[in-house]
């Protein structure tokens, strides 16, 4: 199964809900269908207690999710104690896309934070397709990731399983493009959405809003729980 990037029909809707409302988005006061979206069915939220977890949906491969790294890491830093952030990788070829079995193999190993850059680094400034199984292992190798542990987690029953649950995951949480962020496993927003209502904003204002639609959730959320 393909996941398509975009899905023009959510898009569709969004900007006749835009055109309906005669409002102007406003990211840090967001409004459900025009800044972010609700999941149908809301997932299991993994954050620990008195945090909100903010999950991004990437893929190394895409531009768009290594142009938000360094927005990602600063909008991490202001958060204190508020956020518990972890990525899921879109398979954008299904359940055996080569780039979503590195993902999965490195945080078997526990080697995503420490190896997530340099995979960013290898497919969007050294050029490298890692599109085949070699191409992984050969990676690893270089970027000295012990081969017999590499190729024993690659092959793991538990990378298997959880590679093959991936696109139903995906399914569950709406998203058909990235990068995308989801709120307590409820809320669904990206730049695609923003752009939709915000057309004339450029790439790094569409980042600024994505994350102050972010902030507005998280908010939303806690002031929530403490009633």
């Amino acid at each position: 199964m393909r996941l398509i990037r975009v899905s023009l029909i959510r898009l569709s809707l969004i900007g006749l809900a835009f055109i309906a409302s005669l409002a102007s988005a406003s990211p840090t006061s967001p409004v459900k269908g025009i800044d972010y979206i609700a999941l149908k069915l809301p997932q299991e939220a993994k954050a620990a207690p008195g945090k909100v977890e903010v999950v991004e949906f990437f893929m190394y491969h895409c531009p768009a999710c290594n142009a938000t790294e360094p927005d990602i890491a600063e909008w991490l830093k202001k958060q204190g104690d508020k956020v518990e952030f972890r990525r899921i990788h879109l398979p954008y070829d299904g359940p055996n896309d080569p780039e979503a079995h590195l993902f999965l193999t490195l945080q078997a190993l526990g080697l995503e934070q420490s190896m997530h850059a340099k995979v960013l680094k290898a497919w969007h400034i050294d050029h490298l397709r890692l599109k085949t199984d070699e191409d992984n292992i050969d990676w690893a190798i270089k970027n000295g990731i012990d081969k017999a542990k590499f190729v024993d987690a690659y092959n793991s029953f538990s990378v298997t399983a959880a590679r093959t649950r991936l696109p139903k995951l995906a399914e569950s949480y709406e998203v058909d493009n990235t990068p995308t962020f989801i709120v307590n496993g409820r809320y669904l927003t990206n730049p695609v959405i923003l752009s939709a209502s915000n057309p004339k904003m450029n790439r790094n204002e569409l980042t600024a809003a994505t994350f102050q639609v972010i902030d507005a959730l998280v908010a939303s959320v806690l002031k929530e729980r403490s009633k």
